[in-house]
């Protein structure tokens, strides 16, 4: 303490006889920066994207305002892009803090956190191995930068099978910077993670964007209800749920109350490769034809699609992460061998809008498109 005494005295003598522009040069940003999960590359129809988290903990006396990003490729400084304006403070999360007005989710108070969700998108060619972040903040007393140490980037990502024959099947919540499962950011076990940062839930819709045909509340009257769901690859089958009912089919409808054990229903989670794990949730109960530790070959029936969990209506909920938690782990990109786009759907008018057939090898949908599988 006597030693750490007199530097803080000379850094309130220099803030009030040095001139403004002195005090920002000798003040660093007392704050804390951390990339918690690898920037990862995921493969759209538009190209590569990089998306990952920037978490900003303010350790100051009073409140900070994070105004900018610059991202940099740090083998030589070239820039990537930047987030700034509106679409920055659209991008932010404040943890615990509730609904924060737009203009106020970048001002960051003594002690809080800020989380920026980044979706950079890459120019077609070498992915950089490494990010360089320089951070732009301002106070009371001007502007300040701060420059992190770089950030290692991901490498290869898993190249899977389809989950399920046919379609059209709509990649609804699927992933995008805006989407609820992208934002989904859950404290467990001392750590948070966002398990679903490329989750999709996956429906079947006929021509006219509708889900079902029918009886609303009758499970069976849905399209997506008993279909086969397949392995993604070749695996082993670490973790099994089964055993709880199937919801009648609605937003608040839930036949069991919805716990860490019950939230994903009756659900298989594979194993496909070293720290790879497929996630499949809300099968049908007793649909499971697999057995925890049984060796499964790509394409194999694993269950049946149903309504069981924290699920409005059938449909399948898919991710990929590093481990076998389904909300405790973080979630990995996955690209698909080949699937065919026709179209993209907007599930809150069940309008579907069709488009020419494309097929498209080693891609990942993202939200809202459409597509069959072979």
């Amino acid at each position: 303490m006597r030693r750490a005494l007199p530097l803080a005295f000379v850094l309130v003598a220099a803030t009030v006889t040095r001139p403004a522009a002195a005090q920002l040069a000798d003040r660093p940003v007392l704050a804390e920066v951390r990339v918690p999960k690898a920037p990862t590359v995921a493969t759209g129809r538009n190209g590569d994207v990089l998306t990952y988290e920037v978490h900003v903990t303010n350790f100051e006396r009073q409140p900070i305002t994070w105004t900018r990003l610059d991202i940099q490729d740090a083998a030589n400084g070239v820039s990537l892009g930047a987030v700034a304006d509106s679409a920055f403070q659209r991008d932010i999360m404040r943890p615990g803090l509730g609904a924060v007005p737009l203009a106020q989710r970048a001002i960051i108070g003594p002690g809080l956190r800020a989380i920026l969700f980044v979706t950079l998108p890459i120019a077609r060619g070498p992915i950089p191995a490494a990010l360089r972040h320089v951070l732009t903040f301002t106070d009371t007393t001007g502007t300040r930068t701060l420059a992190i140490t770089p950030v290692p980037v991901a490498g290869t990502v898993a190249v899977i099978g389809p989950p399920f024959r046919g379609g059209p099947w709509l990649a609804a919540n699927g992933p995008g910077n805006g989407s609820g499962h992208r934002r989904a950011l859950i404290p467990l076990d001392g750590q948070p993670a966002i398990a679903q940062r490329f989750a999709i839930d996956w429906v079947m819709v006929d021509s006219l964007g509708r889900t079902h045909v029918g009886d609303s509340l009758d499970n069976t009257k849905y399209y997506s209800h008993n279909v086969d769901v397949l392995a993604v690859a070749n695996g082993v089958v670490r973790v099994i749920k089964d055993g709880i009912p199937e919801n009648v089919p609605g937003i608040n409808s839930r036949a069991v109350p919805i716990t860490l054990e019950t939230v994903g229903g009756n659900h298989v989670i594979l194993e496909v490769g070293p720290g790879r794990y497929a996630f499949y949730a809300h099968v049908r109960p007793g649909s499971i034809r697999v057995k925890v530790g049984e060796r499964v070959t790509k394409g194999q029936v694993l269950a049946k699609l149903g309504n069981s969990g924290n699920s409005t209506e059938p449909h399948l909920h898919f991710h990929m992460a590093d481990g076998t938690a389904p909300l405790a782990s973080q979630g990995i990109p996955y690209v698909f061998e080949r699937a065919e786009f026709v179209g993209s759907c907007v599930m809150a008018t069940q309008k579907c809008t069709p488009a020419a057939a494309e097929v498209r090898t080693r891609v990942m949908p993202m939200a809202d498109e459409l597509v069959r599988f072979p």
